[in-house]
């Protein structure tokens, strides 16, 4: 059997990136679900939903994400043209609009049909484009913008001239970036070494891009609200910045502002962070969680902090995974859809405001995608 998957495609079970389409052959419907206090569903109100609305009728969307800011939450989706939109909160400027002015329903981020990626947390948003350039716009106080300054900007600034920028990641106030040589850059807040620079204590700054180390092998990077996640092209996994709740699963509470290992397997496959906790699957399709655990997170059927991984139930069939505030969301290879944790305004999108601390499937749809969570809120794609 074969599934349509952003990036890849899923054969017999496995996840195939080889084998992959562009994400432009194929287009995919937007849904969102749970707090909508700032407009942050797209769905031209500020209601609630526990179960998940269709924003509009579109089936062009390629590639989303939730931005949280502690309720004052975003959305931004890239359609299959290459064009961006934006919705949610905007006091900062974190919509790319050219105002203030927060929005309930998507608008196109200016008339540029060359956008490729995008992530967002508290309160600004990164992104790339199709030439390898990066941009940033957003709130800059601690000069998370990568632009030389702690000046916010609300329309897309380019950061530097480079062509090389390939993956990005944001946390509270800071940004982790490779380059498509493998090299790792960080910027921003640093407060508890999550920049992963060696040092730490600086709620200001560095403004631009600096490298992390020398190493050319990183691979994939996810950011929570001060700890920071990495794997290596051999597999590894890395951590590194604030471990208050052992979320950086090392297996203490020590803060790290360099990489550390995370024991020492090398099968470790995707990547998520929450606010204090991390998620992350292995090539053999499980799933594993560690950190912050009251109000059941980590899917672990308790609400018992770990300060190391541990497998969330038996299963290998786990394929997406995303970090919300406290919950959390995955799909199976099956394309069904899977939610845990926090819920009190239906960011699970069970249908309900009940929390949950074991993973619970979300309808019984086979056709979901990819998901990206923020603060008590979600966003989805779905063919």
């Amino acid at each position: 059997m074969s599934r349509r998957y952003v990036g890849g495609w899923i054969q017999d079970g496995l996840f195939n990136p080889l084998a992959a389409p562009t994400p432009s052959a194929y287009t995919y419907e937007l849904w969102t679900w749970g707090f909508n206090a700032s407009g942050q569903l797209g769905l031209g109100n500020t209601t609630n939903y526990s179960s998940p609305k269709q924003v509009g009728t579109l089936t062009t969307w390629s590639n989303i994400v939730a931005g949280f800011d502690t309720g004052f939450d975003t959305g931004f989706a890239i359609k299959t043209d290459g064009a961006l939109y934006s919705w949610g909160y905007n006091t900062n400027g974190t919509l790319g609009l050219g105002n203030t002015t927060s929005r309930s329903s998507p608008n196109q981020v200016g008339a540029l049909t060359t956008w490729l990626s995008i992530a967002a947390a508290y309160p600004f948003t990164t992104a790339t484009k199709t030439d390898g350039t990066l941009w940033s716009w957003g709130a800059n106080g601690s000069g998370q913008l990568g632009l030389g300054n702690t000046t916010a900007y609300s329309s897309p600034k380019q950061v530097g001239a480079l062509t090389t920028w390939s993956k990005i990641a944001c946390g509270n106030s800071y940004v982790l970036a490779i380059k498509t040589n493998g090299t790792l850059w960080a910027w921003g807040m640093n407060g508890y070494g999550q920049l992963g620079l060696g040092t730490s204590g600086n709620y200001t700054g560095p403004s631009s891009p600096v490298q992390v180390g020398t190493l050319t092998t990183w691979s994939k990077i996810a950011c929570g609200t001060q700890h920071s996640l990495a794997t290596k092209t051999d597999g590894t996994l890395w951590s590194w910045g604030r471990n208050t709740e052992g979320q950086l699963g090392s297996g203490t509470t020590t803060n790290r502002s360099s990489p550390v290992q995370v024991g020492a397997l090398t099968t470790w496959l995707g990547i998520a962070c929450g606010y204090y906790h991390s998620v992350a699957t292995k090539t053999d399709g499980t799933l594993w969680s560690w950190g912050k655990n009251n109000i059941g997170q980590l899917g672990l059927g308790n609400i018992t902090n770990y300060s190391s991984p541990k497998q969330v139930g038996a299963l290998t069939t786990w394929l997406n995974i995303a970090g919300g505030s406290n919950h959390t969301l995955a799909t199976k290879t099956d394309g069904t859809l899977w939610s845990w944790g926090y819920n009190p305004y239906g960011g699970l999108g069970l249908g309900n405001t009940t929390n949950y601390s074991s993973p619970k499937q979300v309808g019984a749809l086979t056709t979901w995608l990819n998901i990206s969570a923020g603060n008590s809120h979600t966003i989805a794609l779905k063919y």
